[in-house]
């Protein structure tokens, strides 16, 4: 249930830096290159799980991944990631766009050089799931940041507080 809980967490984060589309966007101060995340946070209740998932289950199923979330409720995760930075992608609001998030409005409350804040709503299959993303330059090396989401369905509720923290390793980026 670890990779379950951790997949739509990270998904819901990537919701956050997704085609974000305001005409006051100002670009983050920060290098173009590669650059290492770290990923830390917890969630707490029950992910919202599309239909055609339940569907598929057993009662049995259904009750052993309910109780493996909630025995994982409140524990911490931590990931580090690599990724590159382009040119493209910094001019760009947040520029990554996939079909996971079509169903999501985003609004950019902040955006400098140094800090953006980004209120995200998202709405599909009957689940919902909004909250904010904070970005924070500290240096043109340096980004910290938080991430503070609600999902829900009819049945169930989970909440995710994450924080991130990335450092520019180089400009070259690695293959």
């Amino acid at each position: 249930m670890t990779t379950l809980t951790t997949t739509i967490s990270l998904g819901l984060a990537l919701v956050a830096c997704s085609a974000l589309q305001a005409a006051d966007y100002q670009r983050l101060d920060v290098k173009i290159g590669q650059w290492e995340t770290t990923l830390s946070g917890q969630s707490t209740g029950i992910p919202p799980m599309p239909e055609e998932m339940l569907k598929r289950l057993t009662p049995e199923q259904r009750a052993k991944i309910e109780q493996a979330i909630q025995a994982r409720n409140g524990s911490g995760s931590k990931t580090v990631n690599k990724s590159c930075l382009t040119k493209d992608e910094l001019d760009k609001p947040f520029s990554v766009d996939n079909d996971a998030t079509k169903a999501c409005s985003r609004t950019l409350i902040t955006s400098s050089g140094s800090t953006q804040e980004i209120h995200i709503d998202c709405s599909s299959n009957g689940m919902k799931s909004s909250g904010t993303v904070k970005v924070e330059a500290v240096d043109s090396e340096h980004i910290k940041g938080s991430m503070h989401m609600t999902a829900s369905d009819n049945e169930h509720t989970m909440n995710m507080n994450y924080t991130f923290a990335s450092r520019w390793v180089g400009p070259t980026c690695a293959k």
